[in-house]
């Protein structure tokens, strides 16, 4: 298996071991060994539950340095939608722009409304062209929700919509219109959008080079530029891009429906908790009568990431009180119905299945060690209170098989050790010759 970069980076100074992290994790890529974190990067899926549940900090989004990126200017930037809703003035793309302008960087929202149109055409008509059977699909816009399925849910991949993230779409737009080459920098509100750069899903090769968190961007912005509002003047009457609603939940929805020419049946789902539970629900068979499924991994979408600076609380009343028009002219039809037929919306690679892990490459020798498993597995106090620095016992006995631990590393196990060793230790001083007695005696 090739390396899956996972976008969070440790700071080991600040940890203190305390298995907070590994609790949290969904695919169990977590451990805490000799005290200190680590991860396991062909099973993590990037979704940052762990840097919010770690009280110390000691996990951190793995961004690239903004002294480096500055260095490279003239540098083009690309911010998820939910970049527009960070800030106190209304999320209207202009005003971040006009901001973004003034720190020497280059935004390409021009290429936005193109690149997020075609991505709900292709959506729409997928729908349309799939069988009952292959429904629903599920979007690949969150790349923490696309890698849970080529983690856990294997069986739902061929239910993944072939289609590319608008963001790289974008990208890719924009070097063919202006035939720039210069380096561009995707600003991630999340971890998994930092390693969707680092270890794409769908393409060999991101069309990004580096990546910056959205909170460190958003502070450069308010250092560097103030509010663009008081600056550049706002009519009443401004209608605030559609694709801006793809940074909360239903966004994303409400856009292929309305590009869809038939009723297409959507369903919305946010928080991790939350998608693997409707996950292990279509697995079962018991998902029916929907066509769509949005699925995002941070609780009211994308605003909802770790990597964001402001309240996703606030950023979704900003976004519900914009105006938004999904009225489009002939022209324009025909020139979206041009980029669908040119494919730029597709997946250039097949999503494949991520093995957790496997005991062997050898089948009988995986099945030998399949029942050291069990047996070191019962030998273990089925607790699961993660003191060994694993999540669970059952991942213990895993990592005992691989050759990754043992089993003194459980607590439990040694206290009983030591008890055992004290009472034989104590039944044996019993049996030894006194050939001494105490003074005076």
């Amino acid at each position: 298996m090739s390396f899956l970069a996972h976008g969070v980076k440790i700071a080991e100074s600040s940890c203190r071991g305390c298995v907070n992290c590994i609790k949290s994790c969904p695919t169990e890529a977590m451990r805490v060994i000799e005290g200190k974190i680590r991860i396991l990067s062909e099973i993590c899926i990037s979704c940052g539950e762990c840097l919010r549940r770690c009280p110390h900090r000691a996990l951190l989004p793995e961004d690239d340095d903004w002294d480096y990126i500055l260095s490279k200017r003239p540098m083009a930037v690309v911010t998820d939608p939910c970049f527009c809703a960070q800030f106190s003035w209304p999320p209207i793309p202009s005003l971040t722009a006009h901001a973004l302008f003034e720190l020497g960087l280059e935004p390409i929202f021009e290429e936005y409304e193109a690149a997020y149109d075609v991505a709900a055409v292709a959506a729409a008509r997928a729908i349309k062209n799939s069988p009952e059977t292959a429904k629903p699909l599920i979007s690949t816009y969150c790349p923490a929700v696309v890698r849970l399925i080529q983690i856990k849910f294997h069986e739902l991949i061929p239910h993944l919509a072939p289609v590319e993230n608008p963001l790289e779409t974008s990208i890719d737009l924009w070097r063919a219109r202006t035939k720039k080459r210069e380096p561009v920098t995707l600003v991630s509100p999340c971890p998994a959008r930092i390693a969707m750069v680092r270890s794409p899903v769908g393409r060999d090769v991101s069309s990004a080079e580096y990546v910056i968190s959205t909170s460190k961007l958003a502070r450069e912005v308010l250092i560097g530029s103030g509010d663009p509002s008081k600056k550049v003047t706002i009519d009443s009457s401004t209608e605030t891009p559609r694709w801006i609603a793809w940074a909360k939940t239903g966004g994303e929805s409400m856009h292929v429906r309305a590009f869809s020419d038939q009723p297409v049946r959507t369903l919305e789902v946010d928080g991790l908790r939350n998608v693997i539970s409707l996950f292990q629900e279509m697995e079962l068979g018991k998902l029916r009568g929907i066509d769509y499924v949005e699925a995002r991994a941070c609780d009211l979408g994308c605003i909802g990431g770790i990597g964001n600076a402001e309240s996703r609380f606030l950023s979704r009343i900003k976004i519900d009180n914009v105006k938004m028009s999904f009225n489009i002219t002939e022209q324009y039809k025909k020139e979206l119905e041009a980029l669908y037929h040119a494919k730029v919306w597709m997946l250039r690679d097949e999503i494949v299945p991520i093995e957790q892990m496997p005991l062997g490459e050898d089948l009988v020798k995986a099945m030998e060690k399949l029942k050291q498993l069990h047996a070191v597995y019962a030998e273990l106090p089925h607790l699961d209170c993660g003191t060994c620095g694993r999540p669970s016992c059952r991942v213990m006995a895993e990592d005992i098989v691989r050759g990754e631990g043992s089993l003194d590393d459980c607590i439990f196990r040694l206290k009983s050790r030591i008890a055992d060793l004290s009472r034989e230790i104590y039944e044996l001083s019993k049996r030894l010759v006194h050939t001494m007695t105490p003074e005076g005696k």
